[in-house]
């Protein structure tokens, strides 16, 4: 019959579409999971057979298997677009496909009628178009609560962008409107700099005066004009890092202008790189040359009083810290190496001169001077990798701590260790002592540092003032503290937690929880809340989800498998947080990027743990090597590469403070799916919220009062680092800022420490917008 050849290669295509669907879907069901797979499968796999014999009755049993898709779907997960629309549009097109004249004629023969005439197809076509409509509607509405706060806060910032988070506050407020939502869809591209650096660009720029100060990769230190974008000098430090994933990072560059100095003189102003090979350098802000008497000819090194340092086993990736004069740094220590691994200390430095003031090392706070020769700081002990805040008038540096070496295992940490890890400690800025700390994990073995700089602001709860600190985590919660005091400001609730099945370790009974604030985290996850752009994915994420451990947030790892959420990247990473300081808001980036940690026992894996020096064979696990387990840690994926997880994998949000409510939520990038970096966001007076670190490579402004988005622009890559602005005090011009990576991996990838960056790779970006000097 004319026509039957297409039908029956259709049909043969399907047969194994179908076949393949059964076989998997009765694997899934063997492991507890849904029915579905398995019964459209066959049914599938029967509608082909009829349709290879040519009977019509084979395209009626497919619109049958539409019409169960259907319902399944939105029984198992409503109308949520993300969560549906995978579900059936496979099934939907290839059911589109058989509806084609040329696929039907050859089975109603003479008898052929056009489709749209065919009562069961009506019905199919009726009922996918009513769940489309709701699909859409539920991506395109975003639920607002009304802002309680009328604009009457005071703002605390400064003019200038002087630090990392705007201020030492980190409020990433700007007090400006010059651009704002009435004008913003006329903001333009006014001038572009290629900083020649491939490689990690995570550098926020501060601004001082006229000038803008940023560090690329291997920090290499750059002043740019603040309206054109004119190099005036740049700085090499022959940082032999890799410039690629974490070994090359550099956060930032910190500002401090001398009290006593003359005005102009030389190095009255410095800037400060401290870098991934572990110095701290100081050079001129005018001229960008080494300040000769800070240290030795402009830098000091970071390794006094460490100890045996393996390579790559300690690195400073964010920017010191200025409090009451001292000039605060962490560093970061690699992860899951071996618990001996280098001491997490904080130490604070003359900023003129270099010399030590004080060393935050946890059983022998404050002391002013190195250990002595043959000593060295303590071991293993919680380090501070990321940003840290400042409050003068207190005089703390507030410090966001990590874990013990190594993340996953935590049985030989000493009571010290327990105490500091994950936590916010309040430091004297003059004596390096502790004034109160505040822990947001107990026992953390899920790798939960305090990931986020700390944000500071005063506002009103319950009718009175508060001086507030913000802590947004890596577990989604966001602990809202007394700066003065460490007591909880919001409600915090001890919550009893899933127990370890490992026999020489322990965990907590309960673990903190922010209940007076928004939880940024996926209540419960199910095999409902698995994902795949195909069938067979979806199935294997649902299966691997089956096979996993998994008894709610915080679940211990175990030799089995564990599913990890929030993954190790968060919840809320070191893009930190945003607050309208006027209207009390707060601005939330959140990541749900799910990962699976499976320990292997010692006796399994003999060579790396007996071996030395950085071991990669992990994911971004590690051998843990004075453990008895090593953790392999790797992304909870589908055999596709994109996570199990549903969508959205990003969002952004804002909090009312005074009602600690949310106003909105939504995912952000492309379509909303949100695939996520670490970078976080600002607010400015013009009621925007800018983020340019998403997937879709787009610098995007969002109305603040809605969630929409106003405005957006193309820029290379997603950005490693937080957009900022400010206002020239030339040109009265505002501009905002966004920077754009030259040659980077994927979030998260360890890259290989002997991988050199290909030679023709562009250098990171730094993007000025403005609006035109005259809008028509």
């Amino acid at each position: 019959m004319k026509g039957s050849i297409t039908i029956r290669t259709t049909a043969t295509i399907v047969a194994l579409f179908g076949a393949t669907m059964a076989w998997q879907g009765m694997d899934l069901l063997l492991a507890g999971g849904t029915l579905y797979y398995a019964i459209a499968g066959i049914l599938i796999t029967v509608s082909a057979i009829q349709l290879f014999r040519l009977r019509r009755s084979g395209f009626y049993i497919y619109l049958f298997v539409v019409l169960l898709t259907l319902a399944w779907a939105v029984y198992e997960a409503g109308i949520e677009f993300w969560l549906v629309g995978p579900r059936i549009y496979i099934i939907g097109l290839i059911g589109l496909w058989l509806s084609a004249p040329f696929n039907r004629r050859p089975l109603w023969g003479d008898e052929f009628t056009p489709v749209f005439s065919d009562r069961m197809f009506q019905a199919t076509l009726a009922s996918a178009i009513a769940v489309l409509a709701a699909m859409t509607f539920d991506l395109l509405s975003v639920d607002i609560v009304p802002i309680s706060q009328p604009a009457n806060g005071q703002p605390q910032n400064e003019a200038n962008w002087s630090a990392y988070g705007g201020s030492q506050a980190a409020t990433r407020y700007a007090p400006f409107d010059q651009i704002n939502l009435d004008n913003v869809t006329h903001l333009e591209r006014v001038w572009e700099v290629n900083t020649g650096r491939p490689g990690r660009f995570s550098a926020t720029p501060i601004q001082i005066d006229d000038g803008l100060y940023l560090c690329t990769s291997q920090n290499v230190m750059i002043s740019l004009d603040v309206d054109t974008g004119e190099e005036r000098w740049r700085f090499d430090p022959e940082n032999e890092m890799q410039p690629s994933g974490i070994f090359g990072n550099c956060r930032g560059v910190t500002h401090y202008r001398l009290p006593n100095a003359q005005p102009g003189a030389f190095c009255a102003e410095r800037i400060f790189t401290a870098t991934t090979d572990a110095r701290m350098i100081a050079v001129d802000k005018e001229t960008g040359r080494a300040c000769p008497d800070f240290g030795e000819e402009g830098q000091i090194s970071l390794l006094a009083g460490m100890g045996e340092v393996k390579q790559y086993f300690y690195l400073v990736t964010s920017p010191p810290t200025v409090a009451r004069g001292a000039l605060v740094v962490g560093g970061m220590v690699l992860d899951n190496q071996e618990t001996e691994a280098p001491s997490g200390v904080v130490r604070a430095y003359d900023p003129k001169s270099g010399a030590l003031l004080w060393a935050w090392d946890i059983g022998r706070e404050g002391l002013p001077d190195t250990p002595p020769e043959g000593g060295y700081y303590t071991r293993g002990t919680p380090n501070v990798w990321s940003i840290m805040a400042a409050d003068d008038d207190l005089g703390l540096v507030y410090v966001p701590t990590g874990n013990a070496t190594p993340d996953y295992y935590g049985a030989h940490r000493s009571d010290l260790m327990e105490e500091y890890t994950s936590s916010i400690v309040a430091i004297d800025a003059q004596t390096g002592k502790t004034r109160w700390h505040f822990r947001t994990a107990h026992h953390d073995i899920w790798d939960y540092d305090v990931a986020s700089q700390p944000t500071l602001y005063d506002f009103e709860v319950n009718g009175q003032m508060r001086k507030a600190l913000i802590a947004p985590t890596k577990r989604g919660e966001i602990f809202v503290l007394d700066r003065i005091t460490g007591e909880p400001i919001t409600e915090v609730t001890e919550r009893p937690v899933a127990q370890t099945e490992l026999p020489t370790e322990w965990t907590s009974s309960t673990q903190p929880f922010s209940t007076g604030m928004p939880s940024f985290a996926h209540p419960t996850i199910s095999e409902a809340d698995m994902h795949g752009f195909t069938p067979f994915d979806q199935i294997a994420c649902r299966k691997a989800f089956r096979e996993l451990r998994w008894e709610g947030t915080m679940t211990p790892p175990s030799v089995q498998g564990t599913l990890l959420y929030p993954g190790p990247g968060g919840g809320m990473n070191w893009g930190s947080a945003a607050v309208d300081e006027e209207r009390q808001l707060l601005v939330i980036n959140a990541m749900h990027m799910p990962f699976t940690i499976k320990m292997i026992p010692k006796e399994e894996d003999k060579t790396n743990f007996e071996g030395e020096g950085f071991a990669p064979a992990y994911g971004i696990g590690g051998p843990q090597r004075g453990t008895p387990f090593a953790a392999e840690v790797h992304m909870f994926a589908s055999p596709l590469g994109t996570p199990c997880l549903r969508p959205p994998y990003g969002e952004i949000a804002v909090v009312d403070l005074t009602t600690q409510k949310t106003v909105w939520r939504k995912g952000t990038g492309l379509f909303e799916i949100g695939f996520p970096y670490s970078a976080g966001s600002f607010i400015t007076r013009g009621g925007l919220i800018f983020i340019a670190g998403v997937f879709g490579e787009q610098l995007s402004a969002y109305n603040v009062n809605t969630g929409e988005i106003v405005w957006q622009d193309a820029i290379p890559a997603a950005s490693n680092a937080t957009p900022m602005t400010y206002i020239s005090p030339k040109t009265g011009r505002q501009y905002i800022i966004a920077t754009s990576p030259g040659g980077e991996g994927p979030p998260l990838e360890r890259p290989s420490v002997d991988a050199a960056p290909p030679l023709d790779v562009q250098g990171g970006q730094v993007i000025a917008y403005a609006l035109p000097e005259r809008i028509e």
